[in-house]
């Protein structure tokens, strides 16, 4: 049996007061109209269109990456309501096709509630259905009015639904299946007076005159059906979309001390064992593995760390690399194109950028690494600063390996420190160090007698 789904997201959005398309927003990393497609795909659709209107260019661009032979857009010309907006995706279904309506601000809902929603509708042999719940507070929602039967005969939205109706638990989630035959009822809705907007509810009332099927089916939670509109509304879908991400990890083997402080984007993976402390933050498409600490308030950025790696408190980790058996931090910075070998120690406020370091190098201390080729078992000083930039350009610094680099040294790059030659503290190297050797560049150390004692004579301070 065939299925179309259509994503209606030509909405203002203008509660959100944002010059971003309202669906755009993102939720835990992602535009929440990209859950309401990631929870369609799986039904196999013939096709999803998805109802913009020509204004909303983030959107669209958004979707243009996304089309393919399934996927494709229809526009609303104007804002003038929901049935408006699936009547001009009509064009674009085959006519034999059974339409899922749903909401690009709906970004809760869950495929495995779709698939049994379809389920009942093709059981039961409807013409329409609707997924409804039972809000706690249905004030907003239209009402599901039924006959003695259990049949539905109308949706009531709260503008026009008398005191009886208003009563009514059980509303509408705006998500509905309807069979090609009630195609042909469009051409009967009309204009709300009190809105001026056409409602897609009203083909409800209108399919039950022409005696058809309409169920409703109260078969998800009320937050799985949470629509968005406020700011208020898009930070309590990001609080259950954490909760939900958060449960699957530690269903997974991973200990989450404390998931309502704890952030993970729904792309990253993580492997079983690994620890994470409060306020940390695992962004984008980061992959995290076994047997690993993430301590406070680290922030892990698209990333890889491998195995028995701990990050320590406050870290930033920015599109880098980290191998098995290493330690960053607390207070360290990798920015972008940072390679951390195994058993590699980047300690206190240390920032390392584009940078490769090899197996067992140690920089422990307040030091820079920029555009730098470090080798195995370097150690450097406390103070170390690769100076990579000239005012026009970056330059590259290598050290090889079993260098040794004393604290507070400068090297100016272009420069090469070869195989297990040693920097003394306190230089400035400008030119290649050999092999083996020792490079200092330090100017005498003289006294001068009775120094201090005079400055404190002549400020009168003996």
């Amino acid at each position: 049996m065939k299925l179309t789904a259509v994503i209606l997201a030509a909405g203002l959005g203008t509660r959100m007061k944002s010059g971003i398309p309202k669906v755009m927003h993102p939720l835990c990393g992602r535009p929440m109209i990209q859950y309401v497609m990631e929870a369609v795909s799986p039904l196999r659709p013939e096709g999803i269109i998805v109802v913009i209107n020509k204004d909303q260019k983030v959107l669209m661009d958004f979707l243009k990456e996304r089309i393919n032979s399934k996927i494709t857009i229809a526009f609303q010309n104007k804002p003038i309501g929901t049935g408006d907006a699936l009547k001009s995706a009509l064009p674009s279904i085959k006519g034999d096709s059974t339409i899922l309506v749903l909401n690009g601000d709906t970004p809760l809902i869950r495929y495995e509630t779709l698939k049994r929603f379809l389920h009942y509708h093709r059981k039961e042999k409807n013409e329409i259905s609707i997924l409804s719940f039972y809000a706690t507070d249905p004030s907003p929602y239209g009402r599901i009015i039924k006959d003695s039967s259990n049949n539905v005969i109308a949706i009531r939205e709260r503008v026009d639904a008398s005191r009886k109706e208003l009563e009514i638990k059980e509303v509408n989630s705006g998500i509905y299946l309807i069979e090609p035959v009630v195609r042909r009822l469009f051409r009967h809705l009309k204009k709300n007076p009190v809105k001026g907007e056409y409602f897609l509810t009203d083909i409800v009332e209108i399919a039950n005159k022409k005696g058809m099927k309409i169920k409703a089916y109260p078969i998800a939670p009320e937050e799985e059906l949470l629509g968005i509109n406020t700011r208020i509304e898009l930070a309590r879908a990001s609080s259950i979309m954490r909760r939900r991400i958060n449960e699957r990890f530690m269903l997974e083997g991973v200990t989450i001390i404390n998931p309502e402080t704890t952030y993970i984007s729904p792309d990253v993976t993580i492997g079983s064992d690994t620890i994470i402390y409060p306020g940390a933050s695992i962004e984008g498409r980061s992959s995290i593995g076994k047997n690993c600490i993430i301590y406070s308030n680290a922030r892990i950025v698209d990333s890889v760390i491998g195995e028995n790696v701990v990050i320590k408190d406050s870290s930033v980790i920015e599109e880098s690399v980290i191998k098995d058996n290493s330690a960053v931090g607390p207070f360290a910075h990798l920015r972008s194109g940072s390679v951390i070998g195994e058993n590699v120690k980047i300690g206190n406020f240390v920032e390392v950028k584009k940078s490769i370091i090899g197996e067992g190098t140690k920089a422990m201390h307040l030091s820079y690494l920029g555009d730098a080729e470090i080798g195995r078992n370097v150690n450097i000083g406390a103070g170390t600063i690769t100076c990579n930039y000239d005012g026009f350009k970056k330059h590259k610094t290598v050290i090889e390996d079993n260098v040794f680099i004393g604290s507070d040294t400068q090297l100016v790059a272009p420069v090469r420190i070869s195989r297990g030659a040693y920097v003394g503290a306190g230089s400035t190297i400008t030119k290649d160090v050999p092999p083996e050797s020792l490079a200092v560049t330090r100017t005498p150390q003289r006294h001068i007698p009775d120094w201090a004692k005079k400055r404190r004579q002549e400020k009168g301070k003996d």
